[in-house]
């Protein structure tokens, strides 16, 4: 027999009201309510295209009202008709995300047009496919600065309003990279892995303040940018299809529950946590040729 208990909010005296519990009901429409993001404001940076608008839709499915920006005037107008073909009213606005000038400009038009920021979702990024040998130091910091330095640069804008409204979500879009290594993608491991213990820093400061901060590692990711590499035949495409368990690329689609959870009342105690979406890869040392044919 299930045994109700008296629940008390963070920094509260008042006991919550557990009798609605008890109704299946009830119950659901708790569970559901938990995940809704209706009234909130979501800024999705780089959320133009691919993993980042993916996310932003999930957002907006679940009520969020969504912002996007990027550094090219072009890109916005196109990714806002491809919102509004989703039904999605999104608010877009041009700001460079390792500019801290610009930054503090970009947001305080979200503020004023839209709101106060509750959901920042730090995605836009770039990575640099060239070995240590050959890789100018000048890419190496580009790399840094977007990947790295951005997201300390948006989110030390975002959060004081947080604060000071009780609390916020902060979402970090990291990496497999952020704890392990492949040859030439040096800045990009560099960044995100960074990334990853940026996240776990703003967890052990903010979090006083009822704010989470975690972070989203994707798997291979079906995009653009790896559309010539998802051929049969390819020895990369070889190598995501036979190491991860689920046998299939992920599409940017898998993303946006993550972030839809993270990004909700549902996570309130998970911070500073790093949650793959990978289809199982980093739990699969790898295949052996002919090893299902082996006797457990």
């Amino acid at each position: 027999m299930a045994t109700w208990i008296s629940l008390r909010p963070i920094n509260s005296d008042k006991t919550i009201d557990t009798s609605e519990f008890k109704n299946k009901n009830n119950l659901k429409r708790i569970y559901m309510k938990m995940f809704d993001l209706t009234g909130k404001v979501a800024l999705v940076t780089g959320g133009t295209h691919g993993i980042g608008m993916a996310i932003a839709k999930g957002l907006a499915s679940a009520g969020a009202k969504i912002c996007v920006n990027d550094i090219f005037e072009e890109r916005l107008v196109a990714c806002k008709k491809a919102y509004a073909e989703a039904g999605i009213d999104v608010f877009t606005v041009v700001f460079d995300v390792t500019n801290e000038e610009d930054v503090n400009k970009g947001i305080g038009i979200i503020e004023s047009e839209v709101g106060p920021i509750d959901i920042l979702v730090n995605n836009a990024g770039i990575i640099k496919r060239v070995p240590i040998l050959d890789m100018p130091v000048a890419d190496f910091r580009q790399v840094i600065d977007i990947d790295l330095v951005a997201p300390f640069i948006v989110s030390k804008r975002v959060v004081p309003s947080m604060i000071t409204r009780g609390g916020g979500k902060i979402i970090n879009m990291c990496s497999m990279m952020s704890i392990y290594g492949r040859n030439s993608v040096s800045a990009y491991a560099s960044a995100k892995g960074g990334l990853k213990l940026l996240t776990a820093n703003m967890c052990c400061e903010w979090a006083k303040h009822n704010i989470q901060a975690n972070g989203i590692g994707p798997g291979y990711i079906a995009t653009a940018q790896t559309e010539a590499i998802r051929v049969n035949g390819h020895p990369f495409n070889n190598l995501v299809m036979t190491r991860t368990p689920a046998g299939r690329w992920g599409e940017a689609e898998d993303l946006a529950g993550a972030a839809v959870f993270l990004a909700s009342a549902a996570s309130n105690y998970v911070n500073g946590h790093l949650l793959f979406v990978d289809g199982g890869i980093l739990a699969n040392f790898g295949y052996v040729a002919g090893e299902n044919d082996l006797e457990s």
